[in-house]
């Protein structure tokens, strides 16, 4: 074999080896699609028989703990109105079974099946949702004695109570800030509940 017929080989295995290396990449990037479409079908298929179970479950009664009768026992009011005395599950720590606890029954049985949190309505979890931003005191310009009255009435009793027990002074409870729309009332909330890490409440959306 001569240089050329080499060199027209070389040139031939060489594009014979990039063609394969596209078909290779080809076939890997439909296998991905293959596992996606996998995966995203598996997903279907457990959320539908999640769906078929709870379909085909019996209810259950939402109630809340009136008040133990004994370890055993216990007053429970539905959510429908009547009262039960019932029973729990076994596995249940009793204990946290309280008066006020909202718990789940068996429709058939009344058995407590499970304790459930607190009931929170959806707009206070909402307002505890605001986030103030980080705002700080230098960011309020212009308030400097309104500034230094609520450090003094808020953030003080919340961060160095012991001042005020040893003085035998009440701290305040609350301050009411008014004024015009535009005078920084807001701003003056963020910035308190930015620097002593508290929740800020939004109770109203201003138009």
């Amino acid at each position: 074999m001569n240089e050329g017929d080499e060199a027209v080989h070389r040139r031939n295995t060489i594009l014979d080896h990039r063609k394969k290396l596209l078909q290779h990449k080809e076939l890997e990037s439909r296998l991905r699609t293959v596992r996606d479409n996998l995966r995203a079908a598996k997903k279907d298929f457990n959320k539908t028989e999640d769906d078929l179970k709870s379909l085909q479950s019996i209810g259950q009664i939402i109630g809340e703990v009136l008040r133990p009768l004994d370890h055993e026992r216990m007053i429970v009011k539905a959510s429908s109105g009547p009262r039960y005395v019932v029973g729990c599950r076994n596995k249940l720590d009793k204990e946290k079974l309280i008066a006020g606890t909202r718990v789940v029954l068996d429709m058939t049985t009344l058995t407590i099946m499970r304790g459930l949190p607190r009931e929170v309505d959806p707009m206070i979890y909402n307002m505890l949702h605001e986030d103030p931003g980080n705002v700080s005191y230098s960011a309020v310009g212009g308030l400097s004695d309104q500034i230094r009255e609520l450090r003094e009435s808020i953030e003080l009793p919340l961060m160095n109570p012991e001042l005020f027990l040893r003085v035998g002074i009440k701290p305040p409870k609350g301050v009411l800030l008014y004024g015009p729309p535009g005078t920084g009332k807001t701003l003056l909330a963020r910035a308190i509940a930015s620097n002593i890490d508290a929740n800020f409440l939004r109770l109203f959306q201003v138009p």
